[in-house]
């Protein structure tokens, strides 16, 4: 560029070809790029802004990984006490995922009528019936695969194959943080591992990579965060300030390479870190009281590790993490039922494990948001990937993989609780009153975000891509 040639006379595209030729162009460019490619609705992601005014600030999305069965949690089906030991009318010969279905079985738990609105709550979980009026159930989702992977994935990012930005990440790239020293979207895994199809649930996929959840638990804070030792401080310092420009350099070259960019984005949040992340994982800071509240100390070490984990949650979202993940169980290990609620053989001796885990430690941090404050905006979720059938398993006493209808339920910022939304048919086997599809359900917590889920987009392979892909629609009775 001369230097006769005049700002006013360059076209928008010759002027950011020359901004985009050095380092100090970058700087300039991201000060100046919201103009430049600013939307007509003057929405820019990643600024706290909405698309309408938002009831919920930040979410907690809880999973119970190996497909939780309805009917022996939280939808109670009279039929099934009635019919027990009877074939399912018109599916005698019914083959599901593991193979032939034997007759109707009824739940090996009574349901009890709970809280003002008196609905009907197994006895399995005591503690969670004390939330049952401020919680709204959707009775009739139903999933497009009985697959654990690809169900857990689907549940995650609204598409059943792996590569597709999760809800977290969808939540993060259209708010951005309100806490500079932590992440925005972390993710919280069990002390039993993974849950199927592992990191997949919580990626950016082909959103810029610091959008990803950072995985974080009780039981092993972020790893490599602390400085070794044996490295001095100002050593530590100058190597950093060595790799920084180093990255500045690269950047200069390649001004689209994301992951770059999301690695030194990384590198200043660790930084940042040092000092915050520890604080925010010691929850030995927490009173005597929370700890009995959440059972952090129970004799069983897998009920004592998730409570510790319901606690760190608590802690994240109160220093503003904008998407928490909290899993309870794992992936299936070879043994269905074991390490999550895959019941397939044993129903009762698996869920009298599971329910206990969850139970007490996840009642507590409802109460906890609750009694704090916290929960006026803050929406939660429960999730899990698919359902199970209402017969048993052929020469089980298990229940087999039921995509066709199951339950998830909402609580918090913008949620009327105390509501039954859809419904299941006499027998528990499909959706049947108000279908509600994984594209609903995001649909509807976007909406919750103040985001318009047809509207929150990224470009990509020639199609503008979305969270509920293109299907979706808000299910406004949820609303308070």
């Amino acid at each position: 560029m001369s230097n006769n040639t005049s700002l006013s006379g360059l076209t928008r595209r010759s002027f950011l070809g020359n901004v985009y030729t050095g380092l100090g162009g970058i700087g300039l460019l991201s000060l100046f790029q919201n103009e430049l490619f600013a939307e007509p609705s003057n929405w820019h992601p990643g600024r706290g802004q909405t698309h309408h005014p938002a009831k919920a600030k930040r979410v907690l999305q809880i999973f119970c990984p190996g497909a939780a069965s309805a009917m022996d949690l939280w939808e109670y089906k009279p039929s099934l006490d009635k019919y027990h030991g009877k074939p399912l009318p018109g599916e005698e010969a019914f083959v599901s995922f593991q193979g032939k279905n034997g007759n109707l079985m009824k739940s090996p738990w009574p349901f009890r009528p709970v809280g003002e609105s008196g609905k009907p709550m197994s006895t399995l979980l005591p503690q969670m019936s004390r939330h049952v009026d401020d919680i709204a159930f959707l009775h009739g989702m139903h999933s497009t695969t009985n697959t654990h992977g690809p169900g857990c994935v689907f549940m995650n990012t609204g598409h059943s194959t792996e590569g597709f930005p999760s809800a977290g990440a969808w939540v993060s790239y259209a708010l951005g943080s309100e806490n500079e020293n932590l992440p925005a979207y972390v993710a919280i895994t069990d002390i039993r591992g993974e849950p199927p199809n592992g990191k997949a649930n919580w990626l950016n996929g082909f959103l810029p990579a610091r959008h990803q959840g950072i995985m974080m638990s009780d039981q092993q804070p972020i790893r490599n965060l602390s400085r070794p030792q044996s490295i001095s401080q100002s050593e530590d310092k100058e190597a950093r300030q060595l790799l920084m420009r180093l990255n500045e350099k690269f950047a200069a070259a390649h001004p689209e390479e994301s992951d770059l960019q999301a690695r030194v984005a990384a590198y200043q949040l660790a930084a940042r870190m040092q000092l915050s992340a520890p604080e925010v994982c010691d929850i030995s800071r927490e009173s005597a009281a929370v700890h009995t509240l959440y059972g952090t100390e129970d004799e069983n070490p897998l009920k004592a590790a998730y409570a510790r984990n319901c606690v760190l949650a608590r802690r994240l979202l109160e220093r503003d993490v904008r998407y928490v993940n909290l899993y309870c169980a794992s992936r299936a290990s070879g043994v269905d039922g074991l390490l999550n609620w895959d019941a397939h053989k044993t129903l009762k001796s698996d869920y009298e494990r599971h329910c206990p885990i969850f139970d007490q430690p996840t009642a507590a941090l409802l109460t906890d948001l609750k009694q704090s404050g916290l929960l006026d905006d803050t929406l939660v979720l429960w999730t899990t990937e698919f359902g199970r059938m209402p017969t048993h398993q052929a020469g089980t006493t298990g229940r087999d993989h039921n995509p066709d209808g199951f339950t998830c339920w909402m609580m918090g910022a913008g949620v009327k609780g105390g509501l039954s939304y859809g419904a299941t048919d006499e027998f528990g086997r499909r959706a049947e009153i108000h279908p509600t599809t994984v594209w609903d359900f995001y649909a509807t917590v976007l909406h919750l975000l103040g985001f318009d889920h047809e509207k929150l987009t990224w470009y990509h392979n020639g199609l503008d891509r979305r969270l509920t892909d293109v299907h979706g629609k808000v299910i406004n009775a949820l609303m308070a």
